[in-house]
């Protein structure tokens, strides 16, 4: 019996840009995302990430704004370095730096993104995207899909 393909989601993945840089995983091109967290809440979110996920990239404090894409290349998996073993982790891998950043007080300010539970709560670390907002998202970065080729 085989298993329907998961269609992929989307992601807003968030860190503090002073503890991670989203410029780190560009270097690198691929690495174990750490930056999660443990709460419930988060481990909920990040098991339903799986490989082919594509993610926008936040930095928090003190530039409020989406600043790369992503994908995920790994499932979630148990953090090697986590002594119980309760952390979650993904491996992602870099696509690219947006064509311009997108700000939070963009995010608020457009209608189409009101839905999104990371503009109510910032401190969010993990938060899955409707298509709409992830193509909205794109757009107001520059990033347009033509006719025949999907957005990335």
């Amino acid at each position: 019996m085989t298993q329907t393909p998961i269609k992929p989601r989307r992601w807003l993945l968030a860190v503090d840009p002073r503890i991670y840089h989203w410029d780190t995983l560009f270097v690198k091109g691929k690495e174990m995302w750490r930056q999660a967290g443990n709460r419930p809440d988060v481990l909920r979110q990040l098991k339903q990430a799986h490989k082919g996920d594509r993610a926008l990239c936040y930095h928090g404090k003190p530039e409020h704004s989406i600043y790369a894409l992503a994908e995920v290349s790994r499932d979630p998996y148990p953090d090697p370095h986590h002594p119980d073993g309760k952390k979650l982790v993904v491996d992602l891998r870099a696509i690219e730096r947006l064509p311009r950043v997108v700000t939070l007080a963009e995010m608020r300010e457009n209608r189409a993104l009101r839905k999104i539970k990371f503009l109510k709560n910032t401190r969010l670390t993990i938060c899955p995207l409707a298509d709409e907002e992830y193509a909205e998202i794109l757009r107001m970065a520059g990033i347009v899909a033509s006719p025949g080729i999907p957005l990335p």
